[in-house]
Parts: C-alpha cells; sequence; structure tokens
C-alpha cells in the first residue's frame, strides 16, 4: 500500500526543525497528518497553518513522549479526526551541550533518556498496537553513533537504544505487514545542532562528508517519505542519511 492520498501520518516533534518539515512534506504528498509537540503553542499552530495554508490536512496534539497515557491520547485523536494510522514518524527528542563523560551530570543523563528512550518506547508501544497493515513506523537515531564524537556519550547511549527498540519492534511486528526502520541523520541545519556552534565547527563538521555541506531538514524529510510509502522492502534497517560522513 502506497497510495497516501487515505493515509494517517503521525509525527511527534513535528512542530520544529526536521519534524516539521517530514510533516510537511508527508502533507503534501496526501498525508493527514497529526504534529505531536511538547509545549510551544505558536510552533504547533504555524506547523498546522503552514499545511492547511496550503491545502493538507493536519491537527496539532500537544502531549509528553515519555507519558504513555499522553501518547494514547495522540493516537487516540489521529484515530478520532482521520479515522487511523497507518504511519508514525518518531522525530521528538532531546540533546544536550556535549559534555565529557567524567563530568556527565546524573539528573541531565536521566532526563535525556527519559525522552529518548522512555518516549521512543511509548511511541514504539502504541504503534505497534494502532497501525494499520501497509503501514510505517520510522524512528530516529544519530550517526554520531558511527563517529563517535567525544563529548556525546549521553546522546548516543540513549540512541543506541532508539535503534535496539527499533530492529527488535520489526522482528516482533512480523506478518503485520508494517515496516519498521530508523533514520540516522549526521549533522543537520536544525536549531537543535546549530544551537552553540560557531561557523568554524559548522564548516569543519560539513567538510568532512564527501558531499562537503552538511544536512537540511528537506533531505531528511525526502528519506521519511521514501520509508513511509514506496520503499516496503526495506525493514528493520538504520538508514545512515549524513552524505557519505560514515
Amino acid at each position: 500500500m502506497t497510495d497516501s492520498t487515505s493515509r494517517v501520518a503521525i509525527v511527534t516533534g513535528g512542530s520544529r526543525g526536521i519534524g516539521r518539515r517530514t510533516a510537511e512534506k508527508l502533507a503534501a504528498e496526501g498525508y493527514s497528518v497529526v504534529i505531536n509537540y511538547a509545549g510551544n503553542d505558536v510552533e504547533a499552530k504555524a506547523a498546522v497553518d503552514a499545511i492547511t495554508a496550503g491545502g493538507g490536512k493536519a491537527v496539532a496534539a500537544k502531549g509528553d513522549v515519555s507519558e504513555p497515557e499522553s501518547v494514547k491520547k495522540v493516537f487516540d485523536l489521529a484515530e478520532r479526526e482521520f479515522g487511523g494510522v497507518d504511519v508514525v514518524v518518531h522525530a521528538a527528542g532531546v540533546m544536550t551541550a556535549p559534555t565529557p563523560i567524567a563530568d556527565t551530570d546524573f539528573e541531565v543523563l536521566d532526563r535525556v533518556h527519559r525522552v529518548n528512550i522512555r518516549g521512543t518506547f511509548a511511541v514504539a508501544q502504541q504503534a505497534a498496537r494502532r497501525v494499520r497493515a501497509g503501514g510505517a513506523i520510522i524512528t530516529f537515531s544519530t550517526s554520531v553513533l558511527g563517529t563517535s564524537f567525544p563529548g556525546y556519550g549521553v546522546y548516543v547511549a540513549t540512541k543506541g537504544a532508539v535503534e535496539a527498540i527499533t530492529m527488535v519492534l520489526a522482528r516482533e511486528l512480523r506478518g503485520r505487514d508494517i515496516t519498521v526502520n530508523t533514520v540516522a541523520p549526521g549533522p543537520t541545519a536544525t536549531d537543535l545542532f546549530l544551537d552553540g556552534k560557531d561557523e568554524e565547527t559548522i564548516a569543519r563538521l560539513a567538510a568532512q562528508t564527501p558531499l562537503e555541506r552538511i544536512g537540511t531538514p528537506d533531505d531528511i524529510a525526502a528519506t521519511v517519505s521514501f520509508l513511509a510509502g514506496p520503499a516496503r522492502w526495506v525493514n528493520g534497517q538504520v538508514l545512515r542519511t549524513n552524505g557519505g560522513l560514515v
């Protein structure tokens, strides 16, 4: 099933950055989109307005992905508004300033783990229960798992768990005709990535890829769109979407 005109997608973290661009792209391809967001009402409304202004269908659903009951309500809304769920894109996540493992504050560790690991588990659980046949579940990891940049121990630990959860889920959904994959972006021009980095740092990271640039949200959204629709034979995979960084 690849016809997107009657399909419904939930995009967590869909009010900003990669999540928002993904929501916009899926809506432009005919999906009805539920944009989940944590707290920024203004950004969420702007995302919905941008989609509806272009003739698409979208609603916003405020909710903390680390709370299972909150995630359940997002799926409830999708079913109530649009009749079901076909695609789940779990783009919500947090990252802290790079800190050596020796200097890591365990309160920071617990907060990042709660959102990135517990949140992924909560979204994966509802997706496993409610995504329809012919659907797709897409989570987000990071190419830093391959580069092992110093200072990213907390973030990489959580994203390693995301990959593990995703690969297990792909096998648990045997016989359901649902694909489950992870997208692992490299350096991408979002607020999350650019915050605190000077031009020299960004240029150095860009030079590490054979394409000699950092990624854009459009680059990542295109990969998600591929996995959400035509890529029915891609399953249980991690796609390092990074321009050849690793």
